[in-house]
């Protein structure tokens, strides 16, 4: 391992440094949020087979599909304050085996009680893993790498998104004529096992800190502690942290709009399945790839939105985002073409899933310590509070209009308010970064 010597100076180091945090951590984080999105949504190709065989209509499915993120979010903080006390190696490990566990017990649903139950109960186990993911990016990488990192991981979701309905689908139809059980029934079964197995994995070869990495010299991991965390300073009581998060305009502003976005996305997620089949019919491995490439708008947003960042800006490229998810979804319902409808999907999702890259930066900059698990936390919990209303509320434009493509109204709505409100996450961001030498440092936020 190289070490710091007059010849090479303290830049160097960190580029050298972070390109080997870039080639050890991002698989890991990659491959469990991969397969956390995979499980998370591998529901929306059941929906058609849960009516029949255990009575659950769109109402019900849509009111389970969001209860997911009930329990998720109700724990998501008490969840990364867990992870700033035992460590992230540990935590994630957990996360990923219990929700494995979860997910393969989906297999036994049999009526809308057992679905609202195994729905909460996998919420619970997922809890903290997004923000968890993003605590080990902003414990690592210093903030102009981390819009890079953070699209990486949403990249593996976005992935996810393309991979998990072909995949599911051919499970489901290669494994109709299996005994024992139904191929719904099969893939919740075996797309289980991978979370388990890469939570063993996460506990044997994620490092809790740079400190911890024996990839790393003693000079390369402290390099990278410095220029990720700063210096370490006494921590704020758990009380005073909460306070301080929830008191802070900027903060509140990002996470409505953040909210607004997740009502969009997932809504968009566990429902396009059911768009498409109103397009061609129950055929469930053309559902399957139809839906998979619809996903790959997602896919191409994460790729290009680093670079429009560093030219635009955070707070430019969240209100042209939010503009253009507007745009696009009132196409989708103004004009009557199935495939243009399937395009506007995607550049719905390209947006939407595209603006991921951009939020968390904004708050990684500004936080550190616990107040920075809390934080993240805390904005994912009112992003996943939309995870819930977004699925329920097209369930319920569903059942009233009897057409699963009228949901795309709930996006209109959505993506209205994030245009509206980004306005006030600039003032926010403007007012807090002119006063945090003062009392917002006293209260744990970054310098």
């Amino acid at each position: 391992m190289l070490a710091r010597t007059d010849a090479m100076p303290d830049d160097t180091l960190h580029a050298i440094a972070t390109k080997k945090a870039f080639r050890h951590l991002l698989p890991l984080l990659m491959a469990v949020f991969f397969i956390a999105f995979v499980d998370r949504t591998n529901v929306s190709l059941a929906k058609h087979s849960l009516e029949i065989s255990a009575g659950i209509d769109a109402a019900a499915y849509g009111l389970g599909a969001g209860l997911f993120f009930v329990t998720y979010a109700l724990l998501e903080i008490p969840s990364n304050l867990v992870l700033y006390r035992v460590g992230p190696r540990i935590w994630i490990s957990r996360i990923a085996i219990t929700w494995g566990i979860i997910s393969s017990a989906m297999l036994m649903v049999d009526s809308p009680a057992v679905f609202y139950i195994l729905r909460m109960l996998l919420g619970a186990a997922e809890a903290g893993i997004y923000p968890a993911l993003m605590y080990v990016v902003a414990t690592w990488f210093a903030h102009s790498d981390r819009s890079r990192a953070v699209s990486l991981v949403a990249l593996a979701a976005a992935i996810g998104g393309v991979v998990a309905n072909p995949l599911g689908g051919a499970i489901i139809a290669g494994t109709a004529e299996w005994p024992w059980l139904d191929g719904w029934q099969w893939m919740f079964l075996l797309e289980g096992i991978p979370a388990v197995l890469i939570g063993l994995v996460i506990f044997f070869r994620l490092p809790n800190s740079p400190a911890d990495a024996r990839w790393l010299s003693g000079d390369e991991a402290a390099v990278l502690a410095e220029r990720a965390v700063g210096e370490v300073e006494p921590q704020p009581t758990v009380r005073r942290t909460l306070a301080a998060i929830v008191s802070t305009p900027f903060i509140l502003a990002l996470a409505a709009i953040y909210f607004l976005s997740q009502v969009a996305n997932f809504g968009i997620i566990f429902f396009t399945p059911a768009i498409v089949a109103g397009m061609i019919g129950p055929n469930i491995q053309i559902i399957g790839l139809i839906t998979g490439l619809v996903g790959l708008g997602g896919v191409t947003g994460l790729l290009v939105t680093p670079s429009i960042l560093k030219r635009l800006g955070e707070i430019l490229t969240v209100a042209i985002y939010s503009s253009a998810v507007l745009i696009f979804s009132l196409l989708f319902g103004i004009v009557d073409n199935n495939i243009f409808k399937l395009v506007t999907l995607a550049l719905i999702g390209t947006f939407v899933i595209g603006s991921v890259p951009v939020y968390w930066p904004i708050i990684m900059k500004r936080l550190t310590g616990r107040t920075a698990a809390a934080g993240f936390a805390f904005l994912n919990t009112v992003g996943l509070a939309g995870g819930f209303v977004g699925p329920y509320f097209f369930g319920l434009s569903e059942v009233v209009t009897g057409s699963a493509a009228s949901g795309v109204s709930v996006v209109v709505l959505a993506a209205l308010g994030m245009a509206l409100l980004t306005p006030l996450l600039y003032f926010g961001v403007r007012k807090f970064d002119r006063s945090r030498a003062g009392e917002y440092e006293e209260a744990g936020f970054g310098k």
